[in-house]
């Protein structure tokens, strides 16, 4: 019961913060509706889009420097309230799976950059990398229109999730996400000469 009450006063809080109000597909399943086609988003079960950001000390990250990895692509601002609601999940998540394989990339679109994401990093104690496209060029080519949104890419670069809105993160549900994409098995692309 505590559960249920805990998570009615998290979308509570998420709503009364507006920012997105969490249109959704259901919680942690894909699928194409009506409106999510509209925005021509890239499809669960494709290659996610190539990217090359930058986060807070200038250091370049490219999805495919994160290849053989879990993913998890959230896109965000410092003055989203449902996005600071969720972060702590998120930092929670990170810390238990990481060793396995998992990567956080946090994607702000803040147009004032480091000098506002610094702080928020700070405030909260997030460790995981907070990258920023401030153009928005990485989060049209992603089709986020709304924030937060999420997609959670495969070892083999594939989407295989794709959430609209805030979520808690730490539910047995994301960790069962998490841990079955973790524990399929991955084979690097050969070289060849």
């Amino acid at each position: 019961m505590a559960r249920k009450i805990s998570w009615a006063a998290f979308i509570l809080v998420a709503a009364l913060w507006g920012c997105d109000s969490g249109y959704s597909e259901a919680p942690f399943v894909g699928g194409e509706s009506a409106q999510s086609v509209a925005y021509s988003r890239p499809s669960i079960g494709t290659t996610a889009p190539a990217f090359r950001l930058i986060d807070l000390d200038g250091t370049v990250h490219s999805l495919a420097e994160h290849q053989g990895k879990v993913v998890f692509l959230n896109f965000w601002a410092t003055w989203c309230g449902p996005c600071k609601v969720e972060m702590p999940a998120m930092e929670a998540l990170y810390q238990d799976f990481r060793s396995q394989g998992l990567e956080i990339l946090a994607v702000s679109v803040d147009q004032q950059g480091a000098v506002v994401t610094r702080p928020f990093k700070e405030a909260l104690g997030l460790s995981f990398p907070i990258l920023h496209d401030s153009d928005y060029q990485v989060g049209l080519s992603y089709g986020a229109r709304t924030l937060p949104m999420t997609f959670v890419i495969d070892r083999k670069g594939v989407i295989r999730q794709r959430v609209f809105g805030a979520r808690d993160w730490n539910s047995p549900e994301a960790r069962k996400l998490m841990l079955e994409l973790l524990q399929e098995p991955y084979h690097a692309p050969s070289e060849t000469m």
